[in-house]
């Protein structure tokens, strides 16, 4: 039975990941092989807590247990985390060519409004004062606002009693209605 093919349930391996202490513990089991009195050492938490993020790490086939003796050893099994890596790549694609793709439109459209007002990108002055460090830099064009124009500021306080508190505002009662 210990030479069979073991498979990896991504549901396991997602739910496993979800708990930050748990994905903090294969950080930790990165390193190297960890006795669990050390990986509970690490966190401050119980140790009946990381024991039990221990026994779902393992349920998920994310670590492994030696044992020697009474101490019980951990280290990571890294190919739960392959079966998710082959997961995300295909999102990694979708996101690097929607980034391209978002990347060309812009820079299309600026050199649209760069040849609408009949300047080029080396007449105008660099905003970080490097001259010509980056001709290509794409700098947002920010229009000078007339005071008219600007947002108005908050003006006053708000009214707060000693405790921080804003006033209850004054109820009016009808007749009938019961007020202390």
């Amino acid at each position: 039975m210990r030479n069979q093919p073991v498979t990896y349930s991504a549901e396991a391996t997602f739910g496993a990941l979800a708990d930050p202490t748990r994905r903090a513990v294969l950080d930790l089991l990165r390193k190297g092989r960890q006795p669990a009195g050390q990986i509970a050492q690490a966190f401050p938490v119980s140790r009946p807590a990381i024991s039990k993020h221990l026994r779902l790490l393992r349920r998920a086939h994310l670590v492994n247990e030696h044992r020697e003796g009474r101490h019980r050893f951990y280290h990571l099994n890294p190919e739960p985390l392959r079966a998710v890596d082959s997961w995300l790549e295909q999102y990694r694609t979708f996101w690097t060519t929607s980034l391209n793709n978002l990347k060309a439109f812009v820079e299309a459209e600026y050199a649209k409004e760069l040849g609408g007002q009949g300047t080029s990108l080396e007449s105008e002055p660099h905003a970080s004062g490097a001259a010509d460090s980056h001709p290509n830099e794409l700098r947002p064009h920010i229009p000078k606002l007339e005071s008219s124009q600007r947002p108005k500021e908050k003006s006053g306080r708000v009214e707060q009693n000693r405790s921080g508190h804003r006033p209850r505002k004054n109820r009016t009662y009808r007749k009938g209605d019961r007020h202390s």
